[in-house]
C-alpha cells in the first residue's frame, strides 16, 4: 500500500546518534505516521519502545525512510522490496568501507 507524502516546512536535521519521536520522523521525512508504521511492520524501521506513542527512532531512520520513498516513487518498489534493497545497499556500504580500510594499509 502506498501512502501520500506530506508537504512540510524546511526539514529539521538530526544527529544520527540521537533518537527522535514518531512525530519528528514524520516531519523530517515528510511521511504520514501510518506509512512509518507500515515500515516498522515490514522491518524497515526498528523503533525503541513497545507502544507507538513511546516509539523512539535512531536518527539514521530519516535516511532509511527517504530511500524507501525514492524506491517507491522512482522504481515502483513495494515495501518488502524496499526492505530487501535497503539491506543490500547497507551491505554494499559495509563492504566498500572495509575495502577502503584494507587499501589504506
Amino acid at each position: 500500500m502506498r501512502y501520500p507524502i506530506v508537504p512540510v516546512a524546511p526539514v529539521t536535521t538530526f544527529d544520527e546518534e540521537e533518537t527522535i519521536t514518531l512525530a519528528e520522523l514524520c516531519r523530517a521525512s515528510a511521511v504520514h505516521a501510518e506509512a512509518l508504521r507500515a515500515m516498522v511492520e515490514e522491518g524497515i524501521l526498528d523503533p525503541m519502545g513497545t507502544e507507538i506513542h513511546l516509539w523512539r527512532f535512531p536518527g539514521t531512520s530519516i535516511r532509511r525512510v527517504r530511500i524507501v520513498i525514492r524506491l517507491q516513487e522512482e522504481l515502483g518498489v513495494n515495501l518488502p522490496g524496499a526492505a530487501l534493497a535497503l539491506d543490500l545497499l547497507e551491505r554494499i556500504e559495509e563492504l566498500e568501507a572495509r575495502a577502503r580500510k584494507n587499501t589504506r594499509r
